[in-house]
């Protein structure tokens, strides 16, 4: 469904691999898409064609230690040997100064879902010139003292063994406990998805599920309780449209909580225009969740009004 890959050197020294799909019709925007943790961003081609045939040019790349992108600091499961935040948000701006020089004159909108999600808010606070609206879907910026442990027990493992190996802690808090939430689950992936057979493919999919490094970990939990921070969220606009979409039956945002958090939290901070849905009967991956066409659609609509009124 996407075209072969293709490459884009940044700034980093990374050559992100990206994959595009150009507007059907007269083109409305531009929207990058910034996937998930363990993953990769071909998983998104069916997302990115609907989008075209809404009007947007789309461009999905792997972020640093995921799916094709190459970088001598950045192995599958790490972003970097260090600044690896700093690095994967600039690798996002490469990719939309790549997909601005190609469409000019266009908005452009910064999707992510889950750790793509808080790549882009991080992004958004980071560089907020760049972009015209922001869509942050099952990401978890509320992790709380839980998430101040988990890093302390990340710190821990640092120092003991190093940063660049995989950590044999925080599957068991995350991935595990989340999968002991299923009942009745298959497998261990069910809470990714009530579709067995989007669980399955990415089960069978090589470039997915793979251990993650104590320090891409620690990089994760700097974007989640970074962005959220008063200072950050000041360098944004308050009329910046952003969208945040949560699972009911999500373990990884406990239900929809953290994406109900996060929506008060922006509102409270004076953000105006603040979209938010939560899908009752989906977990994880609301794009790859039984019902994803009126997900999307629900987007498509929200990115035109967003583009029009920006």
């Amino acid at each position: 469904m996407f075209a072969e890959t293709a490459w884009h050197d940044s700034p980093t020294g990374a050559a992100l691999a990206h994959h595009h799909i150009s507007a059907e019709g007269k083109p409305r925007g531009i929207l990058l898409i910034c996937h998930g943790l363990a993953e990769h961003s071909k998983r998104y081609a069916p997302f990115a064609k609907a989008m075209a045939a809404r009007g947007y040019h789309v461009y999905a790349h792997d972020h640093r230690g995921h799916g094709e992108t190459k970088a001598v600091d950045a192995p599958i499961g790490r972003f970097a040997r260090r600044d690896g935040v700093s690095c994967v948000i600039e690798d996002v701006v490469a990719m939309h100064d790549h997909a601005a020089a190609r469409h000019p004159s266009l908005p452009v909108i910064l999707f992510g879902h889950s750790m793509g999600g808080l790549v882009s808010l991080n992004a958004a606070v980071a560089f907020p010139g760049k972009f015209d609206a922001v869509a942050v879907w099952n990401a978890n910026f509320n992790p709380g003292l839980a998430g101040r442990l988990a890093q302390l027990i990340l710190r821990t493992e640092r120092m003991l063994k190093g940063s660049d190996v995989p950590s044999a802690i925080l599957p068991k808090l995350t991935f595990r406990t989340w999968a002991r939430s299923v009942q009745n689950r298959r497998t261990a992936f069910d809470w990714l998805s009530g579709d067995p057979q989007q669980v399955d493919r990415y089960i069978a999919d090589p470039l997915c599920g793979f251990d993650v490094s104590v320090s891409l970990w620690l990089d994760l939990f700097e974007m989640t309780f970074r962005a959220p921070q008063t200072s950050a969220l000041e360098r944004l606009r308050k009329d910046l449209p952003i969208h945040l979409v949560g699972g009911g039956k999500d373990p990884a945002t406990e239900q929809g909580k953290a994406t109900i958090w996060l929506a008060n939290h922006l509102k409270r901070h004076g953000f105006l225009r603040i979209t938010t849905e939560i899908y009752p009967d989906m977990r994880h991956e609301t794009l790859n969740e039984i019902g994803a066409d009126v997900a999307i659609s629900s987007f498509a609509d929200w990115c035109d009004r967003a583009i029009v009124q920006s």
